[in-house]
């Protein structure tokens, strides 16, 4: 009594774990029995290949039939074991060869005529059968994405008929092309905006260095609006980026058409967002907007509206790029090094520094709206900017801003600067360690008594020394200069004793010819 034997795979995070499919048919009452550890979802397949086999004018043989997923520990989840299934089945009925199903790893759904409908995970799948010298068989919608892994055999055929005919050598299955690739920038044009000269300048550091921004000002400041802009300032991801970002999104079941993400994602979820939308969770583990911002922006609108799990579940991704999803039958890790861009209201009101619109509550309600924002989190954000609205006169006369290809242009030249100067060791001038930042002798001097006067953390003093390097990046500097120093310190919003969301910016003065 031999056993037929199907690959495919499991996944935890964006890992495709090895999963074989063994189909035993032997003597006895009929029944089709799936072991293993396997859901609801799985459970249900042998449903779906009874009703496809059935399509096709085939019946399943009245005998025991077991299935057991390998190794038996492992929670299966999903409805992408259907087709290993059946082509075990269709195995151990010696309709398909042995021989050649061991040389291929198997995924997708099966509707009940048979044909093969879209999974998720199709992309790292494909990657991790390459590495085991095997083929892939998917969907026919997802050959495309599944492409994308290299030098490995895809098939990828529309129904069950079709791929038995393949083996049967009735038909020959054409490989797949890959699918496409996103080109140009996202958003629209920073030339939309009219004035705002301090928003911008911030914003344009913030992309050339990956740092964390916050906005803060009145309904109808142009918050939105920046934030809309930024994404089209950053450069294309490198290869490796676009594959992890491709990988993560295929987890997610949203890499349509096959088509590789090459630029930086941008995802704005609403305030009304639970802590596993955001942070990754929910019954099955699913990557949240973080690992979907993976090596991107992530945007908070009304900052403080979000729920305070779902912020502080931010704390830890921002220092360590990754989050994990912590169940008693497993601990699922997604990567998440994003670009927290946020903005909010200085009050629930909006207006607590507006003359014209007094808040009545003032300062009590401004008080009360940043108190919902915790210490540590606001620690972890580089650069912090209050924002005044255009007036109409500014509207109508103010000149048109430089374009989003211009500064996109001078932040590239800055990111080049800073792969050359990290190599592996960091992505952007956010992630770089504090020791590789090098500053002129009077910056030091600078920026040791401005921490000791401001009490700044350890990580509030490397960050401004982060962000002072990528001003420097921009000016084209080989070393961070005192008056870099100074206006990353006017960003930081931090003087003991001070709320920063309730009173008026510092004022940092330092020569531009200082070093």
């Amino acid at each position: 009594m031999s056993i037929a034997r199907v690959q495919t795979f499991s996944f935890s995070g964006i890992d495709a774990l090895p999963v074989e499919v063994q189909v035993q048919i032997a003597p006895g009452l009929p029944l089709f029995l799936i072991v293993g550890l396997a859901d609801k979802a799985v459970g249900e397949s042998r449903e779906r290949v009874r009703a496809a086999l059935t399509a096709m004018g085939l019946a399943l043989p009245p005998k025991r039939i077991l299935v057991n997923l390998a190794p038996a520990d492992l929670l299966k989840e999903g409805s992408h074991f259907d087709l290993p299934i059946a082509l075990g089945v269709l195995t151990a009925m010696d309709i398909l060869p042995a021989e050649e199903m061991a040389l291929f790893a198997a995924l997708g759904e099966l509707s009940l005529d048979g044909r093969l409908a879209p999974v998720a995970g199709i992309l790292p799948a494909a990657i991790a059968a390459g590495a085991r010298d095997l083929g892939l068989i998917c969907p026919q919608s997802q050959g495309a994405e599944a492409s994308w892994a290299g030098e490995i055999g895809v098939l990828a055929p529309p129904d069950l008929l079709t791929l038995i005919n393949h083996f049967k050598g009735d038909a020959v299955l054409a490989s797949p092309a890959r699918g496409p690739i996103e080109t140009g920038p996202n958003g629209p044009d920073m030339a939309d905006i009219r004035g705002m000269t301090v928003a911008r300048r911030a914003a344009e550091i913030a992309a050339a260095g990956g740092h964390n921004l916050l906005m803060i000002g009145p309904p109808g400041g142009g918050k939105s609006m920046l934030a809309a802009r930024i994404p089209g300032l950053l450069p294309d991801l490198s290869p490796r980026e676009a594959l992890e970002v491709s990988m993560i999104h295929s987890v997610a079941g949203m890499l349509h058409e096959g088509r590789l993400v090459t630029r930086p994602p941008f995802r704005e979820p609403h305030h009304s967002a639970s802590m596993a939308a955001i942070a990754g969770g929910g019954n099955r583990a699913k990557p949240g907007e973080i690992s979907l911002a993976h090596r991107g922006v992530l945007f908070l609108d009304e900052f403080p509206e979000f729920p305070r799990a779902a912020l502080e579940a931010l704390r830890q991704p921002l220092e360590s790029g990754r989050t994990t999803v912590a169940r008693a039958a497993a601990h699922v890790t997604y990567p998440a090094r994003f670009q927290l861009i946020a903005a909010m209201n200085p009050c629930r009101c909006g207006y607590l520094f507006d003359p014209a619109r007094a808040c009545g509550r003032a300062p009590r309600c401004g008080e009360d709206y940043q108190g919902k924002i915790s210490g540590p989190l606001m620690d972890r954000i580089d650069i912090v900017i209050e924002m005044s609205p255009v007036t109409p006169a500014e509207l109508l006369h103010a000149p048109i801003g430089e374009t989003t290809a211009l500064i996109a242009s001078r932040i590239a030249t800055a990111r080049a600067a800073q792969r050359e100067r990290y190599g592996d060791a960091a992505a952007n001038n956010a992630e770089a360690p504090g020791d590789m930042i090098e500053l002129l002798p009077d910056a030091k001097g600078f920026v040791e008594h401005a921490a000791e006067k401001l009490r700044l953390s350890a990580r509030g003093f490397t960050r401004i020394l982060r962000v002072a390097r990528s001003i420097a990046d921009l000016a084209g500097a080989d070393s961070v200069r005192r008056a870099d120093i100074a206006e990353a310190l006017a960003y930081r919003h931090r003087v003991p004793g001070r709320n920063p969301l309730t009173q008026p910016p510092i004022k940092l003065v330092a020569s531009r010819d200082s070093g």
